[in-house]
């Protein structure tokens, strides 16, 4: 701790420098070579495989692994990065317990899955260690498209449509390539400037031109990229948070949950970035998970992540539960928030426990209050800036098929888009098959 003695409310440097350190190191650190062998040497190569039909991105774990088992990782490598460019993002962030882990043949007789994400991992950061880019760009085809947002969905169309020999102008509103990847994810997942690392790399492809600081509706509109481009790619994310409509909102340090790991993210000195003492997150998901978890790693002395359903019925899987909990994360679940209390800033969140009803879920008269001098709400993001002229399902972009929407020669992808799961692997894949669409559209295939 700080020789500093803590104050009441929230305050910086709960922690000195060197528990920070501690803290936010790499939450799974890497196989080595020989681990990497013995783990792939796990595998049973299935011929229809499960865990490829699980994967969104169609990676062929089987084959990766098999070539990482024989001393050739670069190889395996790409094999991944064939189907997910963002593999190595991917493979520190998925959540592999509900996708190929979960499906693994070792996982049902065993209860113990090869490691497919560690050994992903192991194989796309020797590759990019390397310091080269395994792919070339095909030959220019004359063709201009502009991919907005260079979040996982648009660096993955970004990246394909430049492969295959397009021009692509990639434009983002944040000063940083990225997206969710730099802004979103817990800091102990992708640690050590990694996500920045990754676009760099990419970019090596070539072809892609990066715009920073352009929003859409803001520095130009969907009809000038139209007008200037032969296709538009839309992969904006989610960039609004939904509100509780509580009174008391508004209060001095109730802040959506994005807000906080986004300056987490940013931060160059975490000894200087205020928590809280007595921390609640409302939500359930892994926005929650992330900023309550972090919170307690900067230092907090009590987290409280409250979820209005039955905890199995959490969006965050039960492993990031688990980590959450085995980090001093208290949850509770089945309740409601129906009152922030505090006078200029908030002092205590009062909740009541719910039921399920015949229309979904019914407070009961049970009502606890929570000490908090900070909130973080994580209740769901919403989609701020969709240009007027595409049409919607429901709050997301509509699309069909390949990401086309409602205008020719503009599709969408990503967590903005209608279907799919908000994960990075969804997006990556929607990204790169609304490149292949958007290719084979303009060159008649």
């Amino acid at each position: 701790m700080t020789n500093t003695p803590l104050t009441p409310g929230v305050a910086a440097g709960r922690l000195d420098a060197a528990h920070l350190a501690a803290n936010f190191a790499d939450v799974a650190p890497p196989l080595g070579a020989h681990e990497a062998r013995v783990a792939a040497d796990r595998c049973y190569f299935c011929h229809d495989a499960p865990c490829v039909a699980a994967c969104p991105t169609a990676i062929d774990i089987p084959l990766f692994i098999r070539q990482i088992a024989t001393g050739t990782p670069e190889a395996a490598a790409r094999s991944i990065f064939a189907q997910n460019i963002l593999g190595g993002t991917c493979a520190r962030v998925c959540p592999t317990e509900n996708l190929c882990e979960g499906s693994c043949v070792r996982e049902t007789a065993e209860g113990k899955p090869v490691e497919i994400g560690a050994l992903q991992r192991f194989a796309t950061d020797t590759a990019m260690a390397s310091g080269g880019h395994p792919f070339a760009r095909a030959a220019a085809t004359g063709r201009k498209i502009a991919v907005v947002g260079a979040g996982p969905a648009g660096l993955a169309c970004a990246h394909r449509l430049a492969m295959l020999g397009h021009a692509v102008t990639l434009y983002d509103a944040k000063p940083k390539a990225g997206g969710l990847n730099e802004y979103g994810l817990a800091a102990y997942k992708v640690p050590g400037g990694f996500a920045q690392a990754e676009v760099e790399w990419l970019l090596q492809i070539g072809g892609i031109a990066v715009v920073n600081g352009w929003a859409l509706g803001r520095e130009g509109s969907l009809d000038d990229l139209r007008a200037g481009h032969d296709a538009v790619f839309l992969g904006l994310g989610l960039a609004g948070v939904n509100a509780l409509g509580l009174a008391g909102e508004h209060l001095d340090q109730v802040l959506p949950a994005t807000d906080f790991i986004r300056e987490l993210r940013q931060a160059s000195d975490l000894t200087r970035l205020p928590v809280g003492r007595d921390v609640v997150v409302i939500g359930g998901g892994m926005t929650a998970i992330d900023a309550a978890v972090q919170s307690k790693l900067l230092g907090a002395e009590n987290v409280t992540i409250v979820y209005r359903r039955t905890q199995p019925e959490m969006p965050a899987s039960r492993h990031e539960q688990e980590h959450a909990t085995a980090s001093g994360v208290k949850i509770i679940a089945s309740a409601a928030p129906i009152a922030i209390h505090g006078a200029g800033r908030v002092r205590e969140v009062e909740f009541a426990y719910t039921r399920a009803g015949a229309k979904g879920l019914d407070l009961t008269s049970q009502t606890f209050r929570l000490k908090a001098d900070q909130l973080f709400t994580a209740i769901g993001q919403t989609l701020a800036d969709a240009p007027a002229s595409v049409a919607l399902d429901g709050r997301k972009i509509a699309v069909s098929g390949p990401g086309r929407t409602s205008l020719p020669n503009v599709w969408a992808g990503g967590d903005c888009a209608a279907g799919g799961d908000d994960l990075t692997v969804t997006a990556v894949a929607e990204g790169r098959d609304a490149a292949m669409d958007i290719h084979a559209n303009l060159m008649g295939a």
